[in-house]
């Protein structure tokens, strides 16, 4: 994931360097300076298989620091974490990840994203616990991964979209292609997005929020 480094100039290298100044804050939201605007607060989950960029998005896109539970892989996981679509992966989601986003002035979602692999799922119950909605991650190269989340939400009918994460020097699919090889309903949005880009995850994300307002308007 990219990252921006700032220049410091000369003339305030020193400055910055005191601890008698304050760290720059957090930019305030509209309905943080003004207290008769409740903002509407949304749960949104990311789910998907092991290794597929749900740490990632929820990265890219969170205006505050994310909350990550990261893990070393080690020699203990290597019988049940299978590295064949990520040989470079060196850490793993133990717990879920944690970020959050304003849309259109008092729009909040936060957003939690799952540990991909079976032995963490009797989490998903309580991580899902509220939420309006699900983002389904997959990986072309790696189908089948996928099938478990979205089983999973198909069966405790919680709206839900699916985003196909297009690594670099994987094979770009139209969405239409992806959504008849996972057998996915006409109704449901089936999008290509890169979970390293911020507009791309906020499209996918507003996507999210407009199906499941579809889905119980209520």
């Amino acid at each position: 994931m990219d990252s921006a480094v700032s220049d410091v100039s000369d003339a305030t290298r020193g400055v910055s360097d005191s601890p008698l100044v304050a760290a720059p804050e957090e930019p305030m939201q509209p309905w943080q300076a003004d207290r008769t605007r409740a903002p509407i607060a949304t749960k949104i989950v990311v789910a998907g298989g092991f290794g597929v960029g749900k740490t990632t998005l929820v990265s890219s896109v969170s205006e505050i620091t994310p909350l990550q539970t990261e893990a070393l892989m080690t020699e203990a996981s290597e019988e049940t974490d299978d590295l064949t679509g990520t040989p470079d992966k060196r850490t793993t989601t133990v717990a879920m990840d944690f970020g959050r986003i304003t849309l259109d002035d008092d729009l909040v979602l936060y957003l939690f994203g799952t540990p991909g692999q079976q032995r963490f799922w009797f989490m998903w119950d309580d991580i899902v616990r509220g939420a309006i909605g699900a983002v389904v991650m997959a990986d072309t190269r790696r189908l089948k991964d996928c099938f478990p989340a979205l089983d999973y939400f198909e069966s405790c009918g919680l709206p839900y979209v699916v985003a196909v994460n297009h690594f670099d020097g994987s094979e770009l699919y139209e969405p239409e292609d992806v959504r008849e090889a996972l057998t996915i309903p006409a109704h449901i949005p089936v999008m290509i997005m890169d979970a390293r880009r911020r507009i791309s995850v906020i499209e996918t994300l507003l996507s999210l929020v407009g199906h499941a307002l579809d889905e119980t308007p209520e």
